[in-house]
């Protein structure tokens, strides 16, 4: 566990970091409101990929599945930041900036949402596969 815990903290770390620069030359105010709504967004949406995920998994207890939720939650959130908010900061960036027209900016925005609601589906499957094998690893060792 501590290992994912560091690993959790060095995708935070980064995730923060690359938006942040992405960002230019935005005041820091709203920096931090974009960066700590973007991850809200995403925690919401990232909660969502594992109910649904989770679908015809069946967990030894409710805590059990707590637990496994909140970790991969937690990771995904951050991870799905990585994947989206660097590039969709770098055209906000842009705007602030005036290096980019709003009709530019918005066809660039749909494309990464497109491409990130494919990550979502290919997502869903492998946070499915992550439980079941979760759950294989922990009655195996209770078997022991």
């Amino acid at each position: 566990m501590p290992v994912v815990i560091a690993l959790i903290i060095v995708i935070f770390l980064v995730f923060i970091g690359w938006t942040w620069h992405n960002l230019g030359e935005i005041d820091k105010t709203k920096k931090t409101a974009t960066i700590a709504i973007a991850t809200i967004i995403l925690g919401i949406v990232t909660f969502i990929v594992f109910n649904i995920s989770q679908n015809g998994i069946s967990y030894k207890s409710q805590e059990q599945m707590e637990v496994v939720r909140n970790v991969l939650v937690i990771l995904f959130t951050f991870v799905n930041g990585l994947i989206v908010m660097p590039p969709i900061s770098k055209v906000f960036g842009k705007i602030f900036d005036k290096q980019i027209d709003k009709d530019k900016a918005q066809k660039r925005l749909i494309v990464i949402l497109i491409i990130f609601i494919v990550i979502l589906f290919f997502e869903c499957s492998y946070m499915k596969s992550i439980q079941q094998e979760i759950i294989r690893i922990y009655t195996e060792a209770s078997l022991k």
